[in-house]
């Protein structure tokens, strides 16, 4: 079965100590666990503002990104990284925290608009539409009005385990993919609704 080429993974997130156990930053805690499950070690590239990590998946060499803007400008940061490495929008995964799935779920897709993340919007403004987007589920507060200090905050204890489970399981995503396509691992993980209900 043929895999899916994906040759780098973006985790969205916010750069600072502040920001490093808020709900937001669920993009990074994924490819910080990618990294170190598959020897990787960040380096800082000030030329892209971002620090990187070359990493080696199911046989596959690719490059780790954490965008160290802010939320608003990864896309332009991740889209300097992939132009320099000459690789295509449809060859990246983006890996983020999704409002509309429940604490710790974890589903894949290709394409489609930003659902108001403003990480995304600023993706889909670079690099347009076609990268993968692999999305890391923390529940909704309930209100539009609630959502910027729900996703600049910390989970309680009990919803940081779900996310921490959606973490690694979301880790566990990616040699899948690499192996078997990112079609087959789509159907394995869409199989439950996880759905958040507002």
């Amino acid at each position: 079965m043929a895999g899916t080429d994906i040759q780098l993974v973006a985790g969205l997130g916010n750069p600072g100590k502040e920001y490093a156990q808020t709900r937001h930053n669920a993009g990074f805690w994924l490819v910080d666990e990618l990294a170190r499950r598959h020897g990787g070690s960040w380096r800082r590239e000030p030329r892209f503002d971002a620090e990187l990590s070359r990493v080696r998946v199911a046989g596959t060499e690719l490059w780790l990104v954490k965008p160290q803007a802010y939320m608003n400008r990864s896309g332009g940061v991740t889209a300097g990284v992939a132009n320099f490495y000459k690789i295509p929008a449809a060859s990246m995964l983006v890996v983020h925290d999704e409002l509309d799935l429940l604490p710790g779920v974890v589903r894949l897709k290709q394409g489609g608009g930003s659902g108001g993340h403003n990480g995304l919007k600023d993706l889909i403004a670079h690099l347009g539409e076609d990268f993968w987007r692999l999305r890391l589920g923390i529940g909704h507060p309930g209100s539009r009005d609630l959502v910027t200090d729900f996703v600049l905050g910390r989970a309680s204890a009990a919803e940081q385990q779900l996310l921490d489970d959606g973490t690694y399981a979301g880790a566990d995503c990616l040699p899948r993919v690499l192996e078997q396509g990112a079609q087959q691992v789509m159907k394995s993980l869409h199989s439950a609704d996880g759905k958040q209900k507002v």
